[in-house]
């Protein structure tokens, strides 16, 4: 037995190093409510549908504070769907400046493919975004078979639906032969909750929030630093990797457990 299929996050795993589209978004769509969010109460539930993002945030104890003395009451489901509204154009025009491809991810993905595995994609990104998206990606060289987005199925992570569905969409089974790729705790929990294996992306995602440039410009105890903390965020993870570069190896490495006769989790 061994792999068979790879299921890859987008924002953060494969494009926009740093996952920054989705956190500027946030911030600029509840202040247009009159309510502040800090980039780490935005960055927070990432990973999850943006709904439910929304809603997370929303019911963070300082944004709730700051939401019910700006309103006098208190967040609710109304306020989920107004906010969303204001949101998804933000990220659909933000996706436009941060779809560059992470650094080694098509030739980590071109290797997996010619060992006969199949590529496909899980998001929290909703479809009308990934319609953006997916071009310019393809532009640069990276189109999975198909991506799963938020909204498409009646959960999103960490439920394992997505997953499933893709896993049937492909036709891979069992699920000890797929790997989710994640740089988000949501993600990585989609993938557990599949009895897929999970691989954590430590340096290009969520966790550190870094383009490749600021990444690279880091003091080598500071980039530590911050391994160490993504690390400790994807604490579920089978492994961490620190980017998608590293995948083959963490792939190869998952079918020697397998050939030992270890299972996920």
């Amino acid at each position: 037995m061994n792999v068979h299929a790879v299921i890859l996050d987008w924002a953060g795993t494969v494009v926009d190093h740093g996952s920054r589209a989705p956190m500027g978004a946030f911030v600029r769509a509840f202040a247009q409510f009159g309510v502040t969010v800090s980039i780490a109460d935005a960055r927070g539930p990432m990973g999850m549908a943006k709904w439910d993002h929304i809603r997370a945030v929303g019911h963070t104890p300082s944004v709730a504070a700051a939401w019910r003395a700006r309103h006098g009451r208190d967040f609710s489901e109304a306020d989920v769907e107004a906010i969303f509204q204001v949101f998804e154009p933000m990220n659909i025009a933000a996706v436009r400046d941060h779809a560059d491809i992470v650094p080694g991810a098509i030739a980590a993905i071109d290797g997996l493919r010619a060992r006969g595995i199949r590529i496909a994609g899980t998001t929290g990104y909703t479809r009308p975004i990934m319609d953006v998206l997916e071009p310019l990606a393809a532009a640069s060289g990276y189109a999975p078979e198909f991506t799963v987005c938020a909204g498409d199925l009646p959960a999103g992570r960490p439920s394992p639906l997505m997953m499933w569905y893709a896993m049937a969409k492909l036709g891979v089974w069992p699920a000890a032969t797929v790997v989710k790729v994640d740089d988000t705790a949501p993600g990585i929990g989609e993938g557990a909750a599949a009895g897929a294996w999970t691989i954590g992306i430590a340096l290009t995602g969520n966790a550190v929030g870094l383009s490749a440039e600021e990444l690279a410009g880091l003091p080598a105890t500071e980039r530590t630093r911050f391994r160490e903390q993504a690390a400790a965020e994807l604490h579920d993870a089978d492994m961490v990797i620190d980017s998608i570069a590293d995948l083959p190896q963490a792939i190869a490495a998952i079918d020697e457990r397998l050939a030992a006769g270890e299972r996920p989790g």
